[in-house]
């Protein structure tokens, strides 16, 4: 997999990129990620990226130029299949959506800022429009980076347990089950005995209540 990220800001994408299993996963050759400064597409002096707003709304918008250049030049060397854009109204992310963008082969992420993008970039450019949760980040950048380690991750190979990821939650629209470690008892705090007595059905089975109940309690919407 590749992913190219356009944005205004590169360096706040240098350490997360670069740590746990998305450094493993790039290691591996599973994936590559191509960071671009959007500036270097600007055709103006300052390597402005944006403008005023017509009609005087307040706050600044990315100017539809440097992002049709830098979105025309990368495609001209390969096929993406999603040029996806980092908006708070956008598709809410879900480990569905996560699990089907994993298997894709080439990726545009394109991180918002300032008070949006000139819409046209939205209408003729964009395939796909990601939003992370009901909130107003200062740019796209740390959803750009929840986005890549959703899908990364998911990627076989990319992390040491494949089975792992498959019980994760929301796999199965259900929320994970309590998980607990060594030692059996501390402070008086016990291990639910089902978990030591080495029976593989009545944990299964154990696991699949917990986490409907778990569901019920904090997520019940996931049960519709």
């Amino acid at each position: 997999m590749r992913i190219d990220i356009l944005t205004v800001l590169p360096e706040m994408l240098e350490s997360p990129l670069n740590c746990s299993i998305l450094k493993r996963a790039q290691a591996k050759g599973l994936v590559e990620f191509h960071v671009h400064n959007l500036r270097d597409w600007s055709t103006n002096k300052h390597r402005k990226v944006d403008d005023y707003p017509f009609g005087g709304e307040a706050g600044m918008v990315m100017m539809v130029e440097p992002v049709d250049r830098a979105i025309s030049e990368l495609k001209a060397c390969r096929h993406y299949d999603e040029v996806i854009f980092t908006s708070p109204d956008g598709e809410l992310l879900t480990q569905p959506m996560a699990n089907s963008l994993s298997m894709l082969e080439n990726v545009i992420i394109l991180c918002g800022h300032y008070k949006g993008v000139d819409w046209r970039i939205r209408q003729h450019l964009v395939t796909k429009e990601i939003s992370i949760g009901d909130y107003v980040l200062t740019g796209g950048e740390i959803p750009a980076v929840v986005i890549a380690d959703a899908m990364v991750r998911l990627i076989p190979g990319a992390i040491g347990d494949e089975q792992s990821a498959l019980s994760d939650s929301f796999q199965d629209n259900l929320l994970a089950p309590p998980v607990y470690t060594r030692p059996a008892e501390y402070n008086g705090w016990k291990v639910p005995d089902i978990l030591l007595s080495g029976h593989e059905a009545k944990i299964s089975e154990w696991r699949h209540e917990q986490a409907l109940e778990r569901t019920r309690l904090l997520r019940p919407d996931l049960l519709k």
